[in-house]
């Protein structure tokens, strides 16, 4: 198995591997990959000011949305309240950790 492992402040945090070695790890355990949002019901994100609706659709909690972005939920809040702008990288990484297939420019 190729895992690489990052570390933040010499500590590890994340396992990455390839796909097709995560998607054999999830049969062994009995599971399967289940997109946050149904199939039906993805779309490109038309405004930041759907994060919101989104993510509880989803049943994805504030703090595990912004743990997969890599940023605190206080700046997720911020961001949810449109009291913060977030930018293109951070929009990708919100709309990979909701399975939202992408973004479109407000």
């Amino acid at each position: 198995m190729s895992v690489q492992i990052i570390a933040r402040d010499g500590e590890p945090e994340y396992a990455v591997l390839p796909w097709a070695e995560y998607q054999m790890l999830l049969q062994a355990a009995g599971r399967e990959y289940k997109p946050a949002i149904a199939a039906q019901e993805q779309k490109k994100l038309e405004s930041l000011r759907e994060l919101k609706v989104l993510r509880e659709r989803a049943s994805l909690t504030l703090e595990a949305v912004a743990h997969e972005a890599g940023i605190s939920p206080h700046y997720l809040a911020m961001i949810e309240s449109g009291e913060r702008e977030a930018s293109d990288v951070i929009k990708r990484t919100l709309a990979r950790a909701l399975n939202i297939p992408g973004w479109k420019d407000e």
